[in-house]
């Protein structure tokens, strides 16, 4: 018995050369799964090019940046009327509802499908507060919630919710996912399980700055090589999504 795998690639929309490195990604490699910022100034051209398809496609809830979907108090905003990560912790869960929610919503419209499952970028459901209201969206709404780590696994699965059973991933000043790092994981996974795994391929932004730039270019030679198909053929897997394992109700 092998691991079942779900390949995930976070920041569909962030910015147009991450989106069309994302979608490489996975028409031409191991990618099997992504997730969306609807939020963005690049959201509505990112729906534009994947309406209509069959691809697996997940809400990137995006409290970190941009303006909100929803109506946030003032207070949480910044001076241009934006979320702001350092104020995440002020946010009260049933504003965290009510902008997951719309960002659902939103997803929805713009690429003509339901989210396949909820994450959230910067991990910000670390914070209680932030993982409370998200919960009672994918609760709601039964989609599966990523958890980063066995604590949060436990506060999804004791509330009933459905998430993965493990979780590799990490984005910081090097590329994560070079080759070699992924032959080492793919390699070591357990035997049984959904294992997430969250990467970030894609071309350098061109419309902002960000600190994973060159880094995500990396990861999609990463995905897209012949030997990672190899290795998951040596393995004996199957990449899949949540669309798959768990079809939205």
């Amino acid at each position: 018995m092998s691991a079942t795998l779900i390949i995930n690639a976070d920041d569909l929309g962030y910015d147009p050369a991450v989106t069309r490195g994302i979608l490489e990604a996975m028409s031409l490699g191991i990618v099997t799964s992504t997730t969306m910022m609807v939020n963005s100034p690049h959201s509505e051209d990112a729906g534009k090019k994947v309406h209509g398809t069959a691809l697996g496609i997940g809400l990137h809830v995006n409290l970190a940046r941009w303006p909100p979907i929803s109506k946030v108090p003032r207070y949480l905003l910044g001076p241009d009327g934006g979320l702001v990560e350092g104020r995440i912790v002020e946010m009260p869960s049933e504003v965290v509802e009510s902008e997951t929610l719309a960002q659902l919503e939103r997803l929805k419209a713009l690429t003509g499908r339901a989210a396949s499952h909820l994450d959230v970028h910067k991990h910000l459901h670390r914070h209680p507060n932030v993982l409370e209201g998200i919960l009672r969206v994918a609760l709601k709404h039964k989609l599966p919630l990523r958890s980063i780590d066995p604590g949060m696994r436990r506060a999804i699965q004791e509330r009933g919710g459905v998430t993965n059973d493990g979780f590799l991933g990490e984005a910081g000043e090097q590329a994560y996912w070079t080759l070699e790092r992924l032959r080492t994981h793919l390699f070591a996974l357990p035997e049984e399980g959904a294992i997430e795994l969250m990467c970030h391929p894609g071309y350098a932004p061109i419309t902002l700055k960000s600190g994973y730039s060159a880094q995500r270019e990396v990861e999609l030679s990463t995905f897209v090589s012949d030997q990672a198909k190899a290795w998951l053929d040596a393995r004996d897997l199957s990449p899949t999504s949540w669309w798959a394992l768990h079809p939205p109700a």
